[in-house]
This record gives C-alpha cells, structure tokens and sequence, in this order.
C-alpha cells in the first residue's frame, strides 16, 4: 500500500511569516481500491498582505493588484478571491462615528448590565431586522441582509481603538461583482469574488469564516442523485463550497496578519452569477429559530 501524501504548509516569502498552504486532496485507500476519483488536484492557498490602511473611495481592485506586483504574484485565470469584509466596508465608507450615537435607556441599562458599550448597542439594533437572542450579554440579531450574527455584524476592531464602528457593506453581492468587474477590466479575465465575515456557531466555540458576498460562482454544489462509491444515492448532500472557500481562506489571512484577500487556486467551481441568499435558510425551514 503506498504511503498517502500528507499536506504540505510552507512559510509564504511574500508576507513576513504568513503561511502559504498547499491541500493536496488524496482520496481514502477504500475509495482508490474501488473507484477511480477523477481530476483530483491540488488547492493553494495564497494570502495578499495590504500593508496600508484602506480609506473610503480607495479601489479594492488597484490596492490588490498593487500588493500582488510588490509581492512577486499574480492572479491567474481559475483563481478564485476571497475578500475580508473589512476593506471592503472601509472603501465604501461604512464607518460609523460612535460619538454619534446616542443610545436608547433600554441599551444603556443592557449594556450596564455587562459590560458593554451602550452606543455599539444601539447601532446593531438599528442595523438589525429582528433581534433573535438576547441574553447573558450577548445580542443575536438578522441583520437587513438576512445574516444571523451577533451585534448585526458591526465590528470595532482594526479601526482606531473603538471610536469608530464598521458596518457591513450594504450590498456584498453587489460589493464582489463590482471588484470582479474592476479586477477583469485590469487583468483582462474574470474570477469569482467571495466576500467574508468572522461569525459564530450554535453549539460550537469559536469563530469561523462565512461568505456573505459572492460573485462569478455558484456558492453550493449539489450531490443529491449521486451514487458514492458504495452505490448508495444521496439525497441531501448539499455543499456549501462558498463558506468552505471562506474557512479555507481564513486559515492564511488570520486575524493579526494583514492579510486581508486570499487567493484560492486549483479549486474547481461553477461558474454562474451567483448570490448569497442562496446560503440562507428560509425561517419556515429553519428548527431551531
């Protein structure tokens, strides 16, 4: 039986220690005995660090390119970007001054409760559709996307030292289609854009990566009428490649790295318009809402 390859991970010479990952994909010794997988390939992982800050008007498209060329990289037909909402949201100037907002009594006396900025409060019940949970300090809201997060997604992190919040882009679809346009008219191909955010789990600690933007992909891919290996035919196994593609993303940008972008190559997608609400679970589906 030949040894099976492990995973190789190298420091990346382009980012001061931020790891470049390489995913060989090697199917199971059952699954290699008994049917041949096709067109297995290997899946990089390559992080684009932005040293400089990102400012509202600034094209996300110029300053990813810019930051490819001084790293030696480019992208490549097949890629596949993957973008933290941060930039994105900082470039089209959904920042908040908190001096601003003046809370309701009822945030002043929850956030009194434990601990928590009063102004950050109200502006995640203001950018909320419907509040979910409320409880032991923590606030599960919709947001007017249809994004199930805590604090509507607002972040107050990476700014300066939590005067400012930082909204969700208005429109990440339309937020990644237009990268996708700006990054065809300067490299001359089109690739697939996936928008992320850090959000937590039900029942799992820890936070992971989710797209909430997607442009130039179909961001689930069906095997439901599949037979496996085994001949049994599926019936409800649909995956999410877009959130994975986030994860997997996730892994080299980090939270401390400034990497904000990622490419993704070697994966194989389908291509189409694409759309995030297509990831959402409608609320009468929903068991546990």
């Amino acid at each position: 039986m030949p040894r099976r390859k492990a995973a190789k991970r190298r420091k990346s010479s382009t980012h001061g220690g931020s790891p470049e990952f390489t995913v060989l994909q090697v199917p199971s010794p059952s699954v290699r005995k008994k049917t041949p997988v096709p067109s297995l390939t290997e899946i990089r992982l390559i992080p684009i660090p932005v040293q400089e800050e990102i400012k509202s008007g600034d094209s996300i498209a110029n300053k990813l390119v810019e930051s490819l060329r001084k790293s030696h990289e480019r992208l490549e037909r097949g890629d596949i970007l993957v973008i933290k909402h941060k930039i994105v949201s900082k470039a089209e100037g959904q920042v908040v001054d908190l001096a601003m907002i003046t809370p309701s009594p009822e945030s002043v006396e929850w956030a009194a409760q434990h601990d928590l900025d009063p102004r950050v409060i109200e502006l995640a019940l203001r950018e909320s559709r419907a509040v979910i949970r409320r409880q032991n300090g923590v606030l599960i809201t919709q947001t007017r996307h249809g994004f199930l997060c805590a604090n509507s997604g607002i972040d107050i992190s990476n700014l300066d030292g939590g005067q400012h919040a930082l909204l969700l882009p208005e429109d990440p679809d339309r937020s990644a289609k237009q990268i996708r346009s700006d990054l065809k008219r300067k490299t001359g191909f089109a690739i697939p854009v996936i928008i992320t955010d850090s959000f937590g789990r039900p029942w799992r600690e820890g936070l992971t990566e989710f797209a909430i933007g997607i442009s130039g992909m179909k961001p689930l891919r069906d095997y439901r009428g599949r037979t496996d290996p085994h001949g049994y035919t599926l019936k409800a196994s649909v995956e999410a490649v877009a959130d994975e593609l986030a994860c997997a993303a996730g892994l080299v940008c980090g939270k401390l790295n400034r990497a904000p972008a990622c490419i993704v190559r070697g994966f194989p997608y389908k291509a189409e318009t694409g759309r995030i609400h297509d990831l959402l679970r409608p609320a009468a589906s929903d068991l546990f809402r």
